[in-house]
């Protein structure tokens, strides 16, 4: 898949989302898992939020990884959240991120 693919699969367009699953609380952040059928695989996508004082913060995340399941994807989804907090913690709402 090329850039102008995935790109468009963002806005929207070719395959959908799988559902949502759950939120899940870490360190102060909520990650919800957004896996996104390609091909009959599931790629690892998320939202990452956080309430500050200035607002709610959001970064979202797309991974070349692919899963069998919309289920492994969102499981996977999670542990790749959690390790963008551990590693870039607040700086992931900067631009260019």
């Amino acid at each position: 898949m090329g850039f102008g693919d995935l790109f468009r699969r963002l806005l929207g367009g070719g395959e959908a989302a799988a559902p949502r699953a759950e939120s899940v609380e870490y360190q102060g952040y909520s990650i919800t898992p957004t896996p996104m059928a390609q091909g009959g695989q599931y790629l690892t996508a998320g939202v990452i939020t956080k309430d500050t004082p200035e607002g709610r913060k959001e970064h979202r995340f797309i991974r070349a990884d692919t899963h069998g399941s919309a289920e492994a994807a969102a499981s996977f989804a999670v542990r790749k959240g959690r390790q963008i907090i551990d590693e870039l913690g607040d700086r992931i709402f900067e631009k260019g991120s």
